[in-house]
């Protein structure tokens, strides 16, 4: 591995230690690696650490629900035992007399039963016949009344009696057990039960090495313990509360809590019930000793977590390291590249993804070369296109410029001599070749509009589908007397296909190419009509005219451009044609061909999208004629020209309209005088930086009424367009014919 620090060459080890101690990428990669991989050993150890000692404290609680369970059933199975030993003494009646055989019985069962320390026998009347003990002598016919004894009662009522627990004089725990007879004179049988005999069974209960076992009864005094002195100080054990629950019923039995022992220690406790005395087990488990399994795991973990973080450590080291010098070499050489030193060239051997970015950056470089070398040649044609425009520029101003002089310079001649001529004949003459002049410079303005507009992109093409044959029906109408006037055979050839396109532009465009076609031919004919090729229809246009020389088929689509001819019959026109044709084509994206030979014809097809044909479609039925919508409709003409304002008044009076003209909006409510207009004509910009779209408003305003409104305007800006079409008003771009003006107002006015 190789640096360079300052100009020196590092390489080795101290590269790699100046990559640690400077690189921030470096680091980046060692730090997320080693939390990714800490974060997964973490993770896995607390996971293992949990349910390890959920796994444990489970098998703890079943050992010591299992255990206490035991117990309880052994306590109730030693008292079960003496209780039907009991019974069998209960089998004779009283009224027999055979008093020594049930002292034989009596003595018989003590020796059987040595948790027995005392037995009675009471006849039905509840006087104690005979006392047998192991302590003192032996009383037969004692004739003691215990018929108000509440044991004796409660015996003859239930059959058997558990009394409670007793500690006679700092001694050992003893309860007493009472069976009655099946039979009324059989008496009852009453015995003082030594309870140390349970200790066995609570001694033999081991949970873990410290745990314990101990019994209490119904009022949670110890009754049996490992510490026999908690006992003989008769305990009560109640005050714990794993005690204090049980006996209130808020613990069932099977369930284990975390609790305080009578030494203050936590333990895990769990117990069982011992029927039917209403005693319990309790099991208990310190919870240092439950936690040891937890701790051992934590500890284990822990050095896991500790070794996994060294290895991880080391891990993320290495890989940082392959992963940083290559970047920092990549890093190098874009710096020198960019530097501008493009035979410099990167060398990386990783065999990864990073060997083939520097490898793109060498073709980058590479690329960046050729790209130089041929920079200042593309610039030169750059300039070389500029020039081309500007002169292209400066040729269409000259045209556009020559042909409006010529029929202005008319105008003037004319106008010169309108003034000066008295005969009348000729002064219609004169107003003829007038109006003449006057049509030609709006074709010519209204064709540089096209241009201006088509450039600006301030038209919009509607899209709709529609069969083609009425567009060539229009065209044969529109042509078919001009050709006839010229000898020409014009033949349009019926199509019952459908397309895709806008109606108008497609239109524009055929009429202007039949028109080349009619104009530029003096023999023959003009035949239009189409060919399907694939999912498109060609509208083809095919002449026997002069013909178009390969040197000039490219340049006859420019504006003001002409096919040099000699002859009389050189054909009139302004050389735009072609130049809105292309520019329409681009805009619907419908192709141009031309297929030209000189002296013998020209064959231009528009290539349109095919339409599926709608079966049953017809043309839209004809609109009745009306009468003349413009007539004694009151106007309002806002302009700021009083030139154009006296004009267009004129025009309108002439056409039947009464007309207010005013500058403003302000002026025009002023001169109505509170008669609401039928229509609002006003130019888009105003005096004062107001503008039509502020007049509308403020005439609609005074009259409380949406009156039909539309604007006029020189500006072809797109931008001029959108606001027109943001306030919902028309627009028309000047100069307007009288025609086109006349179209507009009826449009408006039929729709009040």
């Amino acid at each position: 591995m190789i640096d360079f620090v300052q100009g020196r060459a590092l390489s080795g080890p101290r590269a790699f230690l100046w990559a640690l101690v400077h690189s921030r990428l470096f680091w980046k990669y060692v730090v997320l690696f080693v939390a990714v991989t800490s974060s997964a050993l973490v993770t896995n150890s607390l996971a293992d650490m949990w349910f390890t000692y959920q796994e444990h404290r489970d098998v703890l609680i079943r050992a010591q629900n299992e255990q206490a369970g035991a117990a309880a059933a052994k306590i109730s199975q030693f008292i079960k035992e003496i209780e039907g030993n009991l019974g069998w003494t209960t089998h004779m009646s009283w009224a027999v007399p055979a008093m020594e055989q049930r002292e034989l019985d009596g003595i018989r069962l003590m020796r059987q039963v040595p948790a027995i320390s005392e037995l009675g026998f009471l006849d039905d009347q509840g006087r104690e016949q005979l006392h047998l003990s192991r302590q003192a002598m032996n009383q037969v016919g004692g004739n003691v009344d215990f018929s108000a004894d509440e044991r004796f009662k409660e015996t003859v009522a239930k059959k058997v009696y558990y009394g409670p627990v007793t500690f006679r004089q700092g001694t050992a725990p003893y309860m007493t057990l009472a069976v009655a007879g099946a039979r009324r004179d059989a008496g009852i049988s009453v015995a003082e039960v030594n309870l140390t005999f349970i200790w066995d069974v609570v001694n033999q209960i081991h949970v873990g090495q410290t745990g314990k076992a101990y019994v209490v009864d119904a009022r949670g005094r110890l009754i049996a313990h490992p510490d026999i002195s908690l006992v003989l100080r008769n305990t009560d054990m109640s005050q714990l509360s794993q005690v204090r629950a049980t006996l209130a019923g808020t613990s069932a039995a099977g369930q284990a809590v975390i609790a305080l022992d009578v030494s203050g220690e936590r333990v895990l406790a769990a117990h069982a019930k011992v029927a039917p005395l209403n005693w319990f087990v309790f099991v208990e488990l310190p919870q240092s000793e439950a936690n040891a399994p937890l701790y051992a795991a934590i500890t284990r973990s822990s050095v896991v977590v500790v070794g996994g973080l060294v290895l991880a450590l080391l891990a993320a080291f290495l890989l940082a390291r392959l992963m940083v010098v290559p970047i920092q070499t990549l890093t190098a050489g874009a710096a020198r590249i960019g530097a501008g030193s493009l035979d410099h060239r990167i060398a990386i051997k990783t065999g990864d993804e990073l060997e083939t970015l520097g490898e793109q950056l060498n073709d980058m470089a590479t690329q960046l070369q050729g790209s130089y070398a041929t920079l200042e040649r593309k610039v030169d044609e750059r300039t070389h296109q500029l020039q081309v425009a500007n002169l292209a520029k400066s040729r269409f101003l000259a045209a556009a410029s020559h042909d409006l002089r010529q029929p202005l310079h008319a105008l003037n001649l004319f106008v010169a001599q309108l003034r000066a001529e008295k005969d009348q004949s000729e002064r219609s003459r004169l107003t003829a070749r007038i109006e003449t002049a006057v049509a030609n410079m709006n074709e010519l303005f209204n064709a540089l509009l096209d241009i201006s507009r088509l450039d600006a992109g301030a038209l919009n093409a509607s899209i709709s589908e529609f069969p083609v044959d009425n567009l060539l029906k229009s065209i044969e109408t529109t042509f078919s007397a001009a050709a006839r006037e010229k000898g020409l055979r014009l033949r349009v050839v019926p199509s019952s296909a459908w397309v895709r396109s806008d109606a108008i532009l497609l239109e524009r465009i055929l009429l202007n190419l039949v028109s080349n076609a009619v104009n530029y031919t003096q023999a023959g004919g003009v035949v239009i009509g189409c060919r399907r090729a694939g999912d498109r229809l060609r509208i083809v246009v095919c002449d026997s005219g002069i013909g178009i020389p390969e040197d000039q088929q490219r340049n006859i689509f420019g504006e003001f451009y002409r096919i040099a001819t000699t002859g009389p019959n050189r054909p009139d026109g302004l050389g735009l044609g072609l130049a809105i044709v292309e520019r329409l084509s681009n805009l619907l994206d419908h192709p141009i061909g031309l297929v030209s030979t000189s002296g013998k014809g020209s064959c231009f097809s528009i290539s349109v999208p095919s339409a599926p044909r709608r079966v049953g479609a017809v043309a839209p039925p004809a609109v009745a004629a009306t009468l003349d919508p413009l007539r004694g409709k009151l106007i309002v003409v806002i302009d700021d020209d009083p030139f154009v304002l006296d004009g267009t008044k004129g025009l309108l009076e002439s056409w039947g309209c009464r007309v207010v003209t005013a500058q403003s909006g302000h002026e025009a409510a002023a001169s109505l005088d509170g008669s609401r207009p039928d229509l609002i004509i006003s130019d888009f910009r105003l005096k004062e930086g107001r503008t039509g779209i502020d007049a509308v408003v403020q005439l609609r305003k005074v009259f409380a009424a949406a009156i039909p409104a539309f604007l006029i305007s020189g500006d072809i800006s797109p931008e001029r367009l959108n606001d027109a079409q943001a306030a919902g008003l028309l627009l028309l771009h000047k100069p307007v014919g009288p025609m086109g003006l006349r179209a507009m107002m009826s449009r408006l006015l039929k729709r009040t």
